[in-house]
C-alpha cells in the first residue's frame, strides 16, 4: 500500500494512503540500517510502501526515490543529517530583524542548502507591526540584498494579517516548507492562514530576546478550499524552530555554486580552482571590493568553507 508521511513524532510515522486512511506506521526491521545517515531515514514529504497488521499500524517497507529535501546537520554530536522534509515545491524560510533577529549567516546557510537540492526559497519577513522606522528602514536594505540576488521577498505581520493574502496565493497547489529560528512567528503565520490548525504558541522570552520551541515535530498541514470538496489544495509543512544550520555534506569546492552572485562572478576567475578567499586574478574578490558581493554574504561563505568546527550551527532549540 503506497501512502504519504505527513508527521513524524519520533518512532512514529503518520502515513495517509492513496485511498485516504490515515495509519501509524514504524520503520521496519534493518531498515534505518541500509547506509542512510541520518537521524531521521523516513521524513515528512516521503512517499513510502507500507504493510499494514493486525493492531490497525503498519511497518514501512521502503521510500520512493526523493525529487528534492532539505538537510541540516543533527544537532546530535554523531555526524549524522537531519532531514527537515522531502519532496517540496518551495520553502518558505520566517526571518525577523528583532524580536528575536534572524542572522545573515543563518539565512545564507538556508539558502545554500536550498540551492544544493534545488528548493525554492522565499524570504518571508515577519512581524512588520513590531519595527520602528530605522528598523524598517533595515528591513529594506535587507530585503533589497535578497531581492537583487534573486530571491523574492515578502513583508508581513502574522499578528495583523498584513501581506498574509500574497502568502496564500502562492501556497496554492503546492508543497511548501515553513522553516526558520525558533520564536520568528511560525506558528502564528500558520493559524492566520489555516485558522483550523489552532497550533500552540509562546512568548519571546525577554531575558535574550529569543525564541521559545513550541512545535517538537514536523507535520504536513492541508490546505482546504473554500469550496467545500475537503480535498488539499496544497500543504504546509510546519518544523520544529532551529537554531542554526548546519551544512551537511556540502565539498569546498561546490560551495562556489551555492551562492548564486558569487557564481557569477567566479566564472571570471583566473584558476578554475579558486576559492575566492587569497588567489592572485580573483574576479570574486574584485567584486567584493567594488560592492557588487555583500559582505555579509561573503562572510557566510567564508564561514562555511572554513567549517572545521563540528559542533558549530547544530544546536537546536
Amino acid at each position: 500500500m503506497k501512502g504519504l508521511i505527513i508527521k513524524n513524532t519520533g518512532s512514529w510515522y503518520t502515513v495517509r494512503t492513496d485511498d485516504g486512511q490515515t495509519i501509524e506506521s514504524k520503520i521496519k526491521g534493518n531498515f534505518r540500517l541500509k547506509g542512510i545517515r541520518s537521524t531521521n531515514p523516513v521524513a515528512v514529504g516521503d512517499r513510502v510502501e507500507i504493510v499494514t497488521n493486525q493492531e490497525g499500524t503498519a511497518f514501512i517497507t521502503s521510500i520512493d526515490e526523493r525529487r528534492n529535501y532539505i538537510i541540516r546537520k543533527s544537532s546530535n554530536l554523531s555526524k549524522q543529517s537531519h532531514i527537515l522534509a522531502a519532496n517540496v515545491d518551495q520553502a518558505f524560510l520566517v526571518v525577523t530583524i528583532k524580536y528575536p533577529p534572524t542572522s545573515t549567516t543563518f539565512i545564507d546557510r538556508f539558502l545554500a542548502s536550498a540551492e544544493a537540492y534545488r528548493v525554492p526559497v522565499v524570504l518571508v519577513f515577519n512581524k512588520r507591526d513590531l519595527l520602528d522606522e530605522d528598523d524598517l528602514h533595515y528591513q529594506e536594505m535587507m530585503m533589497t540584498l535578497y531581492d537583487t540576488i534573486g530571491y523574492q521577498c515578502v513583508s508581513i505581520s502574522a499578528t495583523t494579517g498584513e501581506g498574509v493574502d500574497l502568502l496564500m496565493s502562492m501556497l496554492e497547489g503546492k508543497i511548501t516548507l515553513l522553516s526558520g529560528n525558533s520564536g520568528v512567528g511560525k506558528s502564528t503565520l500558520i493559524n492566520s492562514i489555516l485558522p483550523e490548525a489552532n497550533l500552540r504558541t509562546a512568548e519571546i522570552s525577554d531575558a535574550h530576546n529569543t525564541g521559545t520551541h513550541t512545535t517538537t515535530f514536523s507535520e504536513m498541514l492541508p490546505i482546504k478550499s473554500n469550496d467545500g470538496d475537503g480535498e488539499a489544495h496544497g500543504w504546509i509543512i510546519d518544523t520544529p524552530g532551529i537554531k542554526g544550520f548546519g551544512t551537511f555534506d556540502m565539498e569546498p569546492t561546490e560551495l562556489t555554486s551555492y551562492f548564486r552572485e558569487i557564481f557569477h562572478f567566479a566564472k571570471d576567475c583566473k584558476f578554475s580552482n579558486c576559492t575566492h578567499t587569497h588567489e592572485p586574478n580573483c574576479a570574486v574578490l574584485k567584486a567584493l571590493e567594488n560592492h557588487y558581493i555583500a559582505m555579509s554574504r561573503y562572510q557566510s561563505y567564508l564561514s562555511m568553507l572554513q567549517d572545521k568546527d563540528e559542533n558549530k550551527y547544530r544546536e537546536a532549540f
